[in-house]
């Protein structure tokens, strides 16, 4: 299957299936990963490293879809982070003894971090904790540092992907929520005179809900 044909159908599921489909594999990906460093050696552990590998590319993909409509562009360059980063974990290189994969890791977490507190469908302190998880795998460009911060910057970065993908599982993104902010800024706008903030009223509140389209009303 293709790139291009993969983005279509991932394109065509509703945003809370994909977001529940993510945090799913996800889990999958960081499960096969442990559990093949852990007890599988050899070409079998070759083979379940790019197992994760290609797992979390689907991550990347459904990830890269449900931030788009946030900050397309930050969202491609997000989804490039990751992508470059698992090419290094595929190959295993690690320049200089630098886990460079983990180091495009911290800037993906950095970036989604940043989409998810300018996204309206999902709580802004998931997004505090990526940020965090970012930062934690960044330290990892120098080997003393991280190894002086270790296992706090593990636990750091692990926490705030965990919590984030975790959420996506249980709880998808709240789509409506989303819409309803937007139509509730766009009255807020209407209704007020330059300079000055009105509050809405219930009648604008009655408004906003009927501007919302059928299709923000999203369910699995």
């Amino acid at each position: 299957m293709s790139a291009a044909v993969m983005m279509k159908r991932i394109a065509e599921v509703s945003p809370r299936y994909k977001a529940r489909i993510a945090g799913a594999l996800y889990l999958l990906s960081v499960v096969t990963a442990a559990f093949t460093e852990l007890f599988v050696h050899g070409r079998l552990n070759i083979a379940g490293g790019l197992i994760a590998v290609a797992v979390m590319v689907v991550v990347t993909l459904l990830v890269y879809d449900i931030f788009k409509p946030v900050n397309r562009g930050l969202s491609l360059l997000a989804a490039f982070f990751s992508l470059v980063g698992l090419s290094f974990e595929a190959l295993r290189l690690q320049p200089q003894g630098v886990n460079i994969a983990i180091v495009f890791a911290g800037f993906y977490c950095l970036l989604i971090g940043y989409l998810i507190f300018r996204s309206s469908f999902l709580p802004r302190i998931l997004g505090g904790l990526m940020v965090i998880g970012g930062l934690g795998w960044l330290t990892y460009l120098s080997n003393p540092l991280a190894n002086y911060l270790s296992p706090y910057n593990l636990a750091s970065g692990l926490l705030g992907e965990a919590s984030v993908f975790l959420w996506l599982l249980v709880m998808g993104v709240n789509v409506r929520s989303g819409k309803r902010k937007q139509a509730l800024g766009k009255l807020t706008e209407r209704s007020q005179p330059l300079g000055r903030a009105t509050p809405l009223t219930d009648g604008h509140q009655q408004k906003a809900d009927q501007q919302l389209p059928p299709t923000a009303q999203v369910t699995v």
